[in-house]
């Protein structure tokens, strides 16, 4: 039973639905409830791989450097400013970790695809229920969800991802992922037309100041792709090369112009709150730029550095809303190179693949890990539950298809 399809399939929506509403089961559970369904999907994750050998290839699919980010974070314990804190961060982001080579392992391209769809339009779904309960029909809060209620004026709302910001991020996931199922005609035209809908009504109602610009970048993208795409194999070397050489000329005009482009989004307060606990956390890792203070994964407020960061408004943030700038102080300049080389490589490796392959999804991990680097400009996603665990899949599926390893596969013959 625990090596069936049918066992794998139920076995990788539960892990997909505990990252993506981690925020509300933990609301519900508390952090001891919830660490013991991550602790007891490992557990079944590692059970149903056991029963079905066949699947565990790792040659070319365990990419080293995204071993090398994990060896990172544990080695930190080492020189962590709060050991205890280091070692369960560890085992936590392990987890995350373990649940992604899982569903890469058991679940091939168009299965990984339809199991995120499915999740999402359930997540989605039940998200625009509340909101509608609490905003419209009850018009009262839903406090032990968070929800409060603003769905009648416009928002903003959160549904069950926790925060408007994560419910952003979600909504741009889906609107990837039912695209492709569209593409793909895994599912009708009718169940394609209302993810994208609730997608696109989640997005609008979260009012996520940043959210526009990573949606930019991630329709740009899907944009570049479809060209390339339908390209012959001789031309795309040099519409690949003239499409880079027109992306650092426009991330440069967007730098330039990144004034007016933070007016035209109305998002001054929300950059105003994020430089000032860059600033806070650039003044702090000075002395252990290097290594950083160790891994901790989300934010521990009762420990230093954390407790010492205010963003511009007094708050306490839940993490430096950066997941480059969260890497430098957790695990110091090292980790963030290495962080870089896992993303470098990995969507050097999706973007071919998505370039050259004739089936959409392998534009999936593309246009995923293109989501994942332009949000961690503002977000740090990245690094935690959901945002770990689609690194790995994306960076897996990205190295199951072209990895030098492949070459030392043993030939038949």
């Amino acid at each position: 039973m625990l090596g069936s399809p049918r066992f794998s399939q139920a076995l990788t929506e539960a892990m997909l639905i505990t990252a993506v509403t981690a925020a509300v089961l933990r609301a519900l559970l508390g952090w001891s409830g919830y660490l013991a369904i991550v602790v007891g999907l490992v557990a079944l994750g590692l059970a149903s791989l056991t029963a079905q050998p066949e699947r565990i290839e790792w040659r070319g699919t365990l990419p080293i450097s995204l071993i090398g980010l994990f060896s990172v974070m544990a080695v930190s314990t080492l020189w962590s400013a709060y050991p205890g804190a280091t070692v369960q961060g560890v085992a936590y982001a392990l987890c995350f970790g373990v649940m992604g080579v899982y569903i890469a392992l058991v679940r091939d391209g168009i299965q990984l695809v339809r199991s995120v769809g499915n999740v999402l339009r359930g997540v989605l779904t039940v998200g625009i229920a509340l909101e509608i309960l609490s905003g419209i029909l009850l018009d009262a809060p839903i406090s032990f969800l968070g929800i409060a209620g603003n769905l009648a004026v416009g928002g903003p709302i959160q549904g069950i991802a926790g925060t408007r910001n994560s419910l952003a991020f979600v909504a741009a996931l889906a609107i990837i992922t039912f695209w492709i199922e569209y593409r793909t005609r895994s599912v009708s035209s009718g169940v394609a037309t209302y993810g994208l809908a609730l997608a696109c009504l989640s997005l609008l109602f979260a009012r996520s100041p940043v959210s526009w610009f990573v949606l930019a970048a991630v329709l740009t993208a899907g944009l570049i792709l479809v060209v390339v795409r339908r390209q012959p194999a001789r031309a795309r070397r040099r519409t690949q090369a003239a499409l880079l050489i027109t992306a650092v000329v426009g991330i440069a005009f967007g730098w330039a112009f990144r004034g007016r482009l933070v007016g035209i989004a109305d998002a001054a307060i929300d950059v105003q709150s994020r430089t000032s606990v860059w600033a806070q956390i650039q003044d702090l890792v000075e002395p252990r730029v290097l290594e950083g203070f160790g891994w901790v994964g989300p934010w521990r407020p009762e420990l230093f550095p954390f407790a010492a960061v205010r963003d511009a408004f007094g708050e306490r943030p839940p993490s430096a809303l950066n997941a480059y700038v969260d890497t430098v102080l957790q695990l110091g300049v090292i980790g963030a190179v290495v962080l870089g080389g896992v993303l470098a490589l990995a969507v050097v490796r999706a973007w071919l693949v998505a370039s050259q392959r004739k089936s959409t999804v392998y534009v999936w991990p593309a246009l995923v890990l293109v989501l994942l680097i332009t949000t961690s400009i503002t977000e740090s996603y990245l690094l935690f539950e959901l945002g770990l665990m689609l690194l790995v899949l994306s960076v897996m599926a990205a190295s199951r298809n072209r990895s030098w390893r492949q070459l030392l596969a043993p030939r038949d013959g």
